[in-house]
C-alpha cells in the first residue's frame, strides 16, 4: 500500500471566473512508505497546492488522492498525518511540553499518557530539559524541533511538511536537515517535503519531484543516491554535487525532451 497516491489530480481556483488560476494539471505521483519526496519548482507552480491537496486542506478539481490507502478526507479525520510548516505555529500561552500535547488532547489522550508522550517526543528532538518554558523563550531552530515533536506527538505514518527550515539561518538550517533525517530514521516516517532549495532537497530526500512552472505538472523525478545515513561530509560528496546538478537541470528545463519520459518512469518504477 502507498503512502501517498495522485492520480490525474488538478486544482484550478474561480474555475469559470475571468480570475481563473490553473494551478495544477494532471499531476501524478506515487510515495511509497519510508520515502522522503522533496517537491521543488519556482515560485507559484503549486508546490504548497499539491501538499494541501494530500493534506485534504484543498479538494482537488479533478483527481484523486488518496493517503495510506483511504481518501485524503478520511486520513485527515483519523488524522493519520502530521504538518509543518514555515513558521511553527506554537501557542505562546502553552509551555512546551503542552505544545506537544495538543494533538493528542484533540485525540482524547488522557493527562497521564500525553505528558508521558511529550517527554518522550522531547527526548526525540533533544530537548527534555525545555519542557516547562514558553515558545517565545527559545531559538527559531529550537521552535522548529517542537513544531516537528508536535507534529510527530501522535506517531503518524506521514510528515507533510512546507519549507519548514525557510526561515532559519543557513548553520541551523542544516542542523536540522540533520535532525530530520535522524528523527525520521527513527520514527520509520514518511515524508513529503516543500523546498526552493536544491541543496536542501538533494541532501533530504530518496526522489526529488521536479515540477513545470503555473499550471504546475511533474516535468521529471530525480533520484538520490546518497545512502541511508547522510552526515557533514555528504555535502562534500560527488554524488552530492552530482544531484544537485541533476535537479538543477531539470528546473532549467536542460533535458526537457525526455522530462516526461523520465516522470513516467520514475512512476512506474516505485
Amino acid at each position: 500500500m502507498s503512502a501517498v497516491q495522485v492520480t490525474g489530480a488538478s486544482k484550478i481556483f474561480n474555475q469559470g471566473t475571468p480570475k481563473q488560476v490553473d494551478a495544477l494539471i494532471d499531476v501524478n505521483l506515487t510515495v511509497e512508505p519510508g520515502e522522503f519526496v522533496s517537491l521543488i519548482g519556482p515560485s507559484g507552480c503549486g508546490k504548497s497546492t499539491l501538499l494541501r491537496l494530500i493534506a485534504n486542506l484543498l479538494e482537488p478539481t479533478t483527481g484523486s488522492i488518496m493517503v495510506n490507502g483511504k481518501s485524503a478526507s478520511q486520513s485527515r479525520l483519523d488524522q493519520d498525518y502530521g504538518m509543518a510548516f514555515q513558521q511553527a505555529g506554537l501557542f505562546d500561552w502553552r509551555t512546551v511540553a503542552k505544545n506537544i500535547e495538543l494533538p493528542l488532547e484533540l485525540k482524547g489522550w488522557d493527562k497521564e499518557k500525553r505528558a508521558a508522550r511529550a517527554q518522550e517526543m522531547l527526548e526525540l528532538v533533544k530537548l527534555p530539559e525545555f519542557a516547562e518554558l514558553y515558545p517565545w523563550q527559545l531559538s527559531g531552530g529550537m521552535q522548529q524541533r517542537i513544531a516537528i515533536a508536535r507534529a510527530l506527538a501522535a506517531h503518524p505514518p506521514l510528515l507533510l511538511m512546507d519549507e519548514p527550515f525557510g526561515a532559519l539561518d543557513e548553520m541551523t538550517r542544516e542542523y536540522m536537515q540533520g535532525e530530520l533525517l535522524r528523527i525520521c530514521a527513527e520514527t520509520s516516517t514518511t515524508v513529503v517535503f516543500v523546498t526552493h532549495s536544491i541543496p536542501e532537497a538533494v541532501y533530504l530526500s530518496n526522489r526529488v519531484v521536479v515540477m513545470s512552472p503555473r499550471p504546475g505538472r511533474i516535468t521529471d523525478l530525480i533520484n538520490v543516491n546518497l545512502g541511508a545515513k547522510r552526515t557533514e561530509d555528504t555535502r562534500a560528496a560527488a554524488d552530492f554535487f552530482t544531484g544537485i546538478t541533476a535537479v538543477r537541470e531539470a528546473l532549467r528545463g536542460t533535458h526537457a525532451d525526455h522530462a516526461n519520459a523520465n516522470a513516467v518512469r520514475g512512476v512506474e518504477d516505485r
